[in-house]
């Protein structure tokens, strides 16, 4: 087994994988919020203890940037998180078992592509769009890494180079101003958006299995005060990093706009199709850079459907005009919510089609 973990802005979630890429058992905690780099670890720590006796190998998909293949983690939607040194503290925590670490975006490029709706394409690229909006590449059928493993990162393609908004980058106008949750979330609001399903969610975590008691645990109730310092709901007290700085409220999210979207509120319409409009653009550059023939998109937004894909599809074939980029496909990704632990667990199960020959 491989024990998978997926760190993302908003949630924590690690299982253990199987050899042909089964979730067998997982679970979540909240990302805290404003946390410092310790009470992360921690928050970290206490979600796999109870997964490690089976494990085999560590494979990790992380939110970007990073030093890679080292595993110094900057993720621009985890503040506390600067130049952290994920890959060595996992090895330092199992020692003896390989830990292979890598951009959440590349997993779930790599998910999809091993086990999901990008299986046989030769050029895809997979895309998640949530708290960030991230994308992993797969080119000649192996994950393409670049110079410092964050090749892929459409979220920082500009698509608004006049008149954009500031980014937590440092950027202006990039596809994550304009298309992941909060952004959209906030422009919502701006424009006079009165949420209809708005309610305060579960912040704890939920294993997924048929039967726990097979393998000998019982999951314990983790909320954000168990292990997080008492840390409120978020952006409460969450640190500035720039004019760009995520927050997000948890209990107004894009996945309340996406539904009052489909309930024909215009001014979600509005919204969704504006970051439909980008996804577009952003989608057609890099089919005409990469020769791309898929793409998928994951993440929660994925579940929008129509008010989404719609201005996606209308805006990709206004501007993918070549002969070679208008046979591009976009389609939602296949692997809900798991794709990121499958996609960090097949960097040790699939050969070396998404891991370099050259690092352990």
């Amino acid at each position: 087994m491989i024990l998978a973990i997926d760190v993302g802005g908003t949630k924590m979630a690690a299982g253990l994988i199987a050899p042909d890429g089964s979730v067998t058992t997982s679970g979540r905690a909240t990302t805290p919020q404003g946390a410092d780099a310790e009470t992360l670890w921690r928050t970290l720590a206490y979600l796999v203890e109870p997964l490690s006796g089976e494990a085999e190998g560590v494979g990790v998909g992380c939110g970007g940037p990073m030093i890679w293949p080292d595993g110094e983690v900057s993720p621009l939607n985890i503040p506390g998180w600067r130049r952290f040194p994920l890959r060595a503290r996992l090895t330092a925590r199992f020692p003896g078992l390989p830990v292979r670490l890598h951009n959440d975006a590349a997993c779930l490029a790599v998910a999809e592509h091993w086990r999901g709706a990008g299986q046989g394409s030769q050029a895809m690229l997979g895309m998640v769009v949530s708290t960030g909006v991230g994308g992993g590449l797969i080119l000649d059928g192996r994950l393409v890494d670049g110079r410092t493993g964050n090749a892929g990162h459409i979220g920082h393609v500009v698509v608004e180079p006049e008149r954009g908004s500031r980014c937590g980058c440092g950027g202006t106008g990039c596809l994550e101003t304009v298309a992941s949750g909060p952004a959209l979330v906030a422009w919502a609001l701006a424009h006079g958006w009165t949420p209809h399903r708005a309610s305060i969610g579960d912040h704890g975590w939920t294993p997924h299995r048929a039967s726990i008691g097979d393998h000998g645990w019982t999951p314990h109730r983790a909320s954000i005060g168990d292990h997080a310092g008492g840390l409120g709901r978020a952006g409460e007290h969450a640190p500035e990093t720039g004019a760009g700085a995520y927050r997000e409220d948890r209990r107004v999210t894009a996945r309340v706009l996406a539904a009052d979207a489909r309930d024909g509120d215009p001014v979600a319409l509005r919204a969704m199709e504006r970051a439909g409009r980008a996804l577009g653009v952003a989608i057609a550059s890099a089919t005409h850079l990469c020769d791309l023939d898929l793409v998928t998109i994951g993440g929660g937004l994925a579940q929008a459907g129509e008010p989404l894909f719609r201005p996606l599809e209308e805006a990709l074939r206004q501007h993918a005009r070549m002969g070679f980029a208008r046979r591009v496909k976009v389609v939602p990704a296949a692997l809900g919510q798991e794709a990121g632990l499958v996609g960090a667990a097949a960097l040790l199960l699939a050969g070396d089609a998404y891991w370099p020959r050259t690092d352990a």
